[in-house]
C-alpha cells in the first residue's frame, strides 16, 4: 500500500514540475528572442540502507530548443535580428559574458547600448557606449556607425562592433536568468559568418498550441495521480475496518 502511495505522490510532484516548465514557455510566447525548454520524465530508483525497492518519476529539463523564431519587421534602427545561427553577446548581472537572440536594443541614460531588459551589449573591446547622434546604423556584421548630433549627413563615424558568436550548442546551457551561457565558463571568439538584419527583431520560438496541449495533458495526469491517492486511502481504510475486532 505504501509503495503505491509513494508512486502516486512522487508522480504528482514531478507532473507539477513539468507543468512549471511548459507554463514558463507559454508565458514567454511574446518575449523577444526567447528559447523554449524541453522537459522529460524518467524513472529513478530510491537507494537507501536496504534493498532499492522504490522507483519514482523524475522530471528534468534536458535541453533548450534553439530553432529560430519568426522575424518581425519593426523598421526601428536599433532593432536587429540574427539571421540564421549565432548569438549576440551581452554581460549578465555578474559581469560575465552571456548570449542572447534578443535584439531589441536601447541606449540608456549613460549612452550605453543595452538590450530591452537593460543588459549591456558586448562590443569587440568591451561595453558599447555611443555619443549623442542624429542617426545610428547597425550593419550586417554588427558594426555600429553614427551621424554625430548636428553633423552633416555625410559625416559618418564607425564607433564599435557588436560581438557576434556562433558556438556549438553542445557547449551551451540556458540558466535561470534566461540567458545562454557556456558550460565551462569560457568566452567564445567572434564569428564573422554571423549576420544581423537591421529593422527586425526575432520573436520567441515557443509554439503556443503545442505548449497548451502539453499543459492539458499534464493536468489530466496530475488528476490521475490524485485519484490514485484517494483510491489507495480508501483501500487502506477498508482494510483497517476489516482488521478491527468487534467490540
Amino acid at each position: 500500500m505504501d509503495k503505491a502511495l509513494y508512486l502516486a505522490m512522487s508522480g504528482g510532484v514531478q507532473t507539477m514540475n513539468a507543468q512549471t516548465i511548459h507554463a514558463n514557455n507559454l508565458a514567454n510566447v511574446s518575449t523577444t528572442g526567447f528559447r523554449s525548454d524541453y522537459e522529460q520524465a524518467r524513472s529513478m530508483q530510491v537507494y537507501g540502507d536496504y534493498h532499492p525497492s522504490r522507483v519514482y518519476a523524475m522530471t528534468e529539463n534536458p535541453a533548450t530548443r534553439y530553432t529560430q523564431g519568426d522575424m518581425i519587421q519593426t523598421g526601428r534602427e536599433l532593432d536587429v535580428a540574427v539571421a540564421g545561427e549565432g548569438f549576440i553577446t551581452v554581460y549578465d548581472e555578474q559581469g560575465r559574458e552571456a548570449y542572447t537572440r534578443a535584439g531589441d536594443l536601447q541606449i540608456n541614460a549613460a549612452g550605453q547600448l543595452v538590450t530591452g531588459s537593460g543588459l549591456p551589449i558586448a562590443g569587440v573591446n568591451g561595453p558599447v557606449f555611443l555619443p549623442p547622434a542624429d542617426r545610428i546604423h547597425i550593419t550586417a556584421d554588427g558594426s555600429i556607425s553614427i551621424v554625430p548630433q548636428g553633423g552633416a549627413g555625410t559625416e559618418v563615424a564607425i564607433l564599435n562592433q557588436i560581438k557576434l558568436v556562433n558556438p556549438d550548442i553542445e557547449n551551451l546551457r540556458k540558466e535561470e536568468d534566461g540567458l545562454i551561457h557556456s558550460r565551462d565558463g569560457q568566452e567564445f571568439d567572434i564569428d564573422p559568418n554571423v549576420q544581423l538584419v537591421s529593422g527586425f527583431v526575432e520573436g520567441s520560438n515557443v509554439n503556443a498550441v503545442e505548449e497548451m496541449t502539453h499543459i492539458m495533458n499534464l493536468s489530466r495526469r496530475f488528476e490521475m495521480n490524485v485519484k490514485m491517492m484517494d483510491t489507495i486511502k480508501g483501500n487502506a481504510d477498508a482494510a483497517a475496518r476489516v482488521l478491527q475486532r468487534p467490540s
